[in-house]
């Protein structure tokens, strides 16, 4: 591979120099921030030499190049470009400063809900699971022991995160708006505060109780935030603002004890008496005019939602949809959101499946097939931007097919218990009503599969110019290739790290998930000690010691990835035990990781194993998801 020439390439075709806000890399990805979108030609970068997909994530354009590859061709492109590398923390804040006011508010409610989605979806699991149970109590299909503890506790976990919702949303939203969580947990505590009276029981019971406010200009209702998401994360933003001002102005020997109490009472009084109120009504306004949309006669307006959803994942407007779910739950007790959500996500993964099944091009069958799969599971972004984004219309048969299974699920009626999980396993959220989630899914996935198939066409094959050489009388087309100096016919790859291998669909990045790469193995570990997993050399460890590349005796290509989004420690918990160029043999230590810092830190430690040229072996064969150590076998290599 010419690196010079893809690098020269993809500025080329990025607009150029002049273009380039910020550029950096990780382990697999060229991350740029562009001045103007509208001089980049998509369709033309993903035709370049060596790139395996491109798409817009968080305001940076997005180069997917391999490991091994990005690190070489970004050094020629930061050459060639004549800029400089821009640090990690350096992208992200271009990035963010890019995108308009909406797209930043937008971002920030996903950094506010993303991190709690876990405590949400393992009760909103729980509670359709005992609700199911009660049905089938109930109907005598099945007899429970309702006072046995398993029951009893199970009963009593399963709303736990809907109970003290406000308290994980306030702490979380200090966080994002850089106020001490503490504090901001306490904004979370005073907002459903037990003195003040149970939200869920005023639409019975009335209102028990008012308070005068502000020397008696106006009265309140004193009923707490039970089932509000607006509200809890206007107040902590207040916090914030007073909590900086006052660490400016309070002088240090007293902004311990000043600055947290200011704070908390200013803002939890603001809060109770004018904010609260205020942004009950508009959050009840918002939800009221979803459900209107959603409740359109003959089911259009989930006809219209569905079939947009797809487009609000392309734009980032998908990261509020967490807190539309969390809205409607509690006031209607399920959401209405979610089935929608499920049917686009499905109807787009259908579509891709459709292009892999159809389609006569290697390179898009390796990509569409495992990308349909990863979308049935609810993770669409390698379906969209890889494949249905790129053809269109496999997009909008995607479109098509969600805003049918969703204009089913209006006219059923059906509802979610809980959020955070989409596709296949979004069913586990809608047990009371299990059938109508099937056919909503059959519904989507056939439509969009059908519409997808018929439209969509190999592009026809480009003429290629090939440079010939005359020798002896014959023509033959001179190509540079690298052979790899050996002749293994078969090769054994043990597991990096002791742990518990598991399935891809449980990987959180969506380009790993997807085995966009190459062939992947993901691990759980239990420890730090990351290991070479069969003889060879480190061709590349990078700089913060979170990814290994290593080149095996038979010329595998192997990425070792460790964590999801780890690049952003800026190498903080890892230490390199090997420098490019080692050979090393199987079982020699290449990290060490410290799993608990990663973790404080907000990352997942999820381990990647990544055959980068999959396509260079004739076979290539993955153990099953089980527990392994670094001595258990987790691929096989077959030339």
């Amino acid at each position: 591979m010419d690196y010079r020439k893809t690098a020269q390439d993809i500025l080329d075709h990025v607009g150029g120099s002049k273009n380039i806000a910020s550029a950096a890399h990780c382990a697999t990805r060229l991350r740029l921030v562009i001045a103007d979108n509208k001089k980049v030609s998509k369709e033309a970068l993903e035709n370049i030499d060596g790139v395996k997909g491109v798409f817009e994530a968080s305001g940076q354009l997005q180069i997917i190049l391999g490991t091994g590859t990005v690190n070489k061709v970004f050094a020629e492109f930061i050459d060639s470009a004549g800029i400089t590398a821009s640090s990690k923390a350096e992208a992200k804040e271009a990035a963010a400063e890019k995108q308009n006011w909406f797209m930043r508010a937008i971002k920030l409610l996903g950094d506010i809900f993303v991190p709690i989605i876990p405590a949400i979806v393992a009760s909103g699991f729980l509670m359709g699971i005992m609700n199911s149970l009660d049905f089938m109590n109930s109907n005598g299909f099945l007899q429970i022991n309702t006072h046995s503890s398993i029951y009893v506790f199970a009963n009593l976990f399963s709303n736990i995160a809907y109970t003290f919702l406000q308290i994980l949303i306030a702490f979380s939203a200090a966080k994002a708006f850089g106020a001490n969580q503490y504090l901001g947990a306490v904004i979370g505590m005073i907002m459903i505060h037990p003195s003040l009276q149970n939200a869920y029981t005023v639409a019975t019971e009335g209102v028990q109780q008012t308070q005068s406010v502000f020397f008696g200009l106006f009265k309140i209702d004193m009923v707490g935030y039970q089932g509000h998401v607006i509200p809890v994360i206007i107040a902590v933003w207040i916090l914030a603002v007073i909590e900086k001002k006052l660490h400016k102005i309070v002088p240090e020997v007293l902004d311990l004890f000043v600055t947290p109490l200011v704070s908390v009472f200013v803002t939890g009084y603001l809060t109770l008496s004018i904010v609260g109120p205020i942004f009950v009504w508009a959050e009840n306004a918002i939800l009221g005019a979803i459900q209107w949309m959603l409740t359109l006669p003959l089911g259009i307006g989930s006809l219209i939602m569905g079939s947009l959803y797809a487009p609000t994942v392309v734009t980032g407007i998908h990261q509020m949809y967490t807190a539309i779910d969390i809205g409607q739950i509690a006031k209607y007790g399920v959401t209405y959101w979610l089935p929608l959500a499920s049917a686009a996500n499905v109807a787009q993964g259908a579509a891709a499946l459709a292009v892999g099944i159809k389609s006569k091009d290697k390179k898009i069958k390796s990509l569409a097939l495992p990308s349909s799969l990863s979308a049935f599971m609810g993770i669409t972004e390698p379906a969209i931007f890889g494949v249905n984004l790129r053809f269109f219309k496999p997009f909008i048969a995607g479109c098509i097919g969600g805003g049918c299974g969703a204009l089913y699920a209006s006219l059923v009626h059906l509802g979610a218990k809980g959020t955070g999980v989409t596709g296949i396993f979004g069913i586990l959220l809608c047990l009371n009503q299990p059938l109508q989630y099937l056919i909503e899914m059959v519904i989507a996935v056939g439509v969009a599969f059908a519409i997808s198939f018929v439209i969509y066409k190999d592009a026809e094959p480009k003429a290629v110019t090939a440079d010939v050489t005359e020798t002896t009388g014959t023509t033959e087309t001179v190509e540079n290739i690298e052979i790899a100096d050996n002749n293994k016919a078969e090769e054994t790859l043990t597991s990096p790290v002791n742990g518990t291998q598991i399935s891809l669909s449980e990987v959180a990045d969506e380009t790993f998930a997807s085995e966009m790469l190459g062939t992947t193995v993901a691990v759980e570990p239990a420890d730090g000690k990351i290991v070479a997993p069969c003889d060879g050399e480190v061709s590349n460890i990078f700089e913060t010691g979170h990814a290994v590349c290593i080149t095996t005796e038979s010329g595998g290509e192997l990425l070792i990835h460790i964590g999801i989004d780890t690049v952003k420690m800026d190498g903080k918990g890892f230490t390199k035990k090997v420098s490019d160029g080692d050979k090393v043999h199987a079982g020699d230590i290449l990290v060490e990781a410290n799993l608990e810092e990663i973790k404080n830190a907000g990352y997942q430690t999820t381990t990647m194993m990544i055959l980068t040229n999959t396509d260079e072996f004739g076979n290539v064969t993955k153990a099953e998801p089980a527990e392994v150590k670094t001595t258990s076998k987790v691929m096989t290599l077959t030339k």
